[in-house]
């Protein structure tokens, strides 16, 4: 009965108007008219309503209302549109990631060059060169959310495919949950070593929870702390080298190899630093999704690159140059072989000395654990949303919490074992990401040629996606090289161990190539036949 009287009163409305503005030579034809109007529009709010609600990001649920009551980020996956985008600032496409690569875990990634045997010169050109190319693609990525307004794995459907895109998402989940667990460690490595009785669980739970707390609160808390956090990290950095120049710790020798075996330790720490960088590639869009789309491209995508190859390169540098201290017997090897990698950071700073000032350093370094764990704990809870519609009703401050507390379970065992768990996930995220990059290179490159051919009126219509064949062959062909050419301490594949003794890891290559080549084959078969 209402609907009827919505009705008339509509059709009422809209005659009226027209008398106002101009003599009605037909009543029935307005009529029809009127009502035609009115039945589009319904069907048009009912869609836009069920897409609001499919994202998991309806004002009923009582989390949500948590959220709002809190003022923190409650949208999930659903489109920002361009009226709802208040981001200016290329400051923030810079201090995204140059803030989180500031950070303990970065010197760590760096020292594991020098961990894997390689000379110091040579783990420096590695960094330097793979943190520019890993560092490329995330500048691309992020225009997506600056154009479009959707989040990256929602993205990723209209590269890859509705069934690749839900898989690339569940792999961006495992990746921000696990890299979020290893940067714990080192930080909580550092707490012990400030106080013993401090027990490592106390440590991660500490830093699991402040990271958790500030992701709530969602974009604009995310990008506030990523603008500030790096400078007390930063004039830690500063104490840290003057303290090490005074020491004189630096040490140019190393273990000699035979070429064949540095070469392949040079491979495998390529795939390491390839991973440190382009790790951000399936989440870039996610921190852009409300900056203006009016702005310059390029600006934006040399800010968001200039602000990862930065600091890239200097922290691991850095961390590479400490951990030359260990390449001889001595204090410095036994602080490492003790507590890693947070103990040689401990000793260098406090060993020979008992400043106070330098113990308050050290905890000031052990929260950049937070800095660093921030971009991840925030987009992971996006990415849960992008594995299964079902998982998407679940609002974003929900997933994010239960998020950052799985983190902090996987991150108390791997404690123990640091260095392996830190260059085998690097690794790992490598061979998915490059994947990732073959894949979704290939679509924007050769079929869609811009931004202009992605239809995106309606993001979650999957007659706008890639029917998904060719994707699940380009993934099908990495998952193939990267078995064929992956070197882990678990698993050598048939072309990694015939490089060196300790055999090489060519796999970061090789997916980009076959993901590349497999999709390709197929891709253009789907244009032909199914038109999209």
């Amino acid at each position: 009965m209402s609907k009827c009287l919505d009705t008339e009163m509509s059709i009422a409305s809209i005659m009226e108007t027209e008398k106002n503005g101009s003599p009605i030579t037909n009543t029935e034809s307005y009529k029809e008219n009127a009502i035609n109007l009115y039945v589009k529009k319904s069907e048009t709010t009912f869609t836009e309503e069920e897409q609001f609600s499919s994202s998991g990001n309806t004002k009923t649920n009582w989390v949500d209302k948590i959220g709002h009551f809190l003022n923190a980020e409650t949208r999930g996956i659903e489109k920002v549109e361009p009226e709802d985008k208040f981001d200016h600032s290329y400051l923030n496409p810079f201090t995204i990631f140059f803030t989180p690569q500031l950070a303990v875990s970065a010197l760590s990634t760096g020292s594991v060059g020098i961990g894997m045997g390689l000379s110091f010169t040579s783990t420096v050109v590695v960094i330097v060169l793979f943190s520019i190319i890993g560092s490329i693609p995330v500048g691309l990525f992020c225009l997506f959310g600056m154009k479009f307004g959707l989040r990256q794995q929602i993205m990723s459907r209209h590269l890859t495919g509705n069934i690749m895109g839900r898989v690339f998402a569940f792999f961006n989940v495992v990746s921000c949950i696990g890299w979020n667990a290893i940067n714990v460690i080192p930080c909580a490595q550092l707490l012990n070593s400030v106080n013993h009785n401090f027990k490592p669980w106390i440590g991660c739970l500490i830093l699991v929870l402040c990271t958790c707390i500030l992701a709530v609160f969602g974009y604009k808390a995310v990008h506030l702390y990523e603008r500030y956090a790096w400078i007390p990290t930063f004039v830690v950095y500063i104490v840290i080298i003057a303290r090490f120049t005074i020491i004189r710790g630096f040490e140019w020798g190393h273990e000699k190899q035979s070429a064949q075996t540095e070469a392949g330790n040079i491979l495998s720490f390529i795939v390491v630093m390839f991973g440190f960088t382009a790790g951000w590639s399936p989440s870039a869009s996610d921190f852009l999704v409300y900056f203006d789309n009016r702005a310059k491209s390029w600006k934006v995508a040399m800010a968001m690159i200039l602000g990862l190859v930065i600091p890239a390169i200097g922290s691991c540098v850095l961390g590479a140059a400490l951990a030359t201290s260990t390449n001889k017997p001595g204090r410095f090897k036994d602080a490492y072989d003790s507590n890693s990698f947070g103990g040689l950071i401990y000793e260098i700073l406090c060993g020979d000395n008992h400043n106070q000032g330098y113990r308050f350093l050290i905890v000031v370094l052990a929260l950049s654990a937070v800095q660093n764990n921030l971009s991840g704990g925030y987009c992971l809870s996006l990415a849960i949303q992008c594995v299964w519609s079902r998982l998407a009703k679940i609002p974003r401050i929900a997933w994010c919490i239960l998020g950052n507390l799985v983190c902090l379970g996987f991150a108390i065992p791997a404690y123990y074992v640091f260095f392996e768990a830190m260059s085998n996930f690097l690794s790992i995220i490598s061979y998915n990401v490059s994947i990732y990059i073959g894949i979704s290179l290939a679509e924007h490159f050769i079929y869609r040629k811009d931004f202009e051919h992605y239809d995106i009126s309606n993001f979650n219509d999957r007659k706008t996606f890639p029917v998904g064949i060719a994707g699940v062959v380009g993934f099908a062909f990495g998952v193939c090289s990267t078995v064929l050419a992956m070197n882990q301490t678990w698993y050598q594949g048939v072309i990694a161990r015939k490089i060196g003794d300790n055999g090489g890891d060519i796999s970061f290559e090789l997916n980009i190539i076959f993901s590349f080549i497999g999709y390709n084959l197929v891709r253009p078969f789907e244009k032909k036949y199914f038109a999209r």
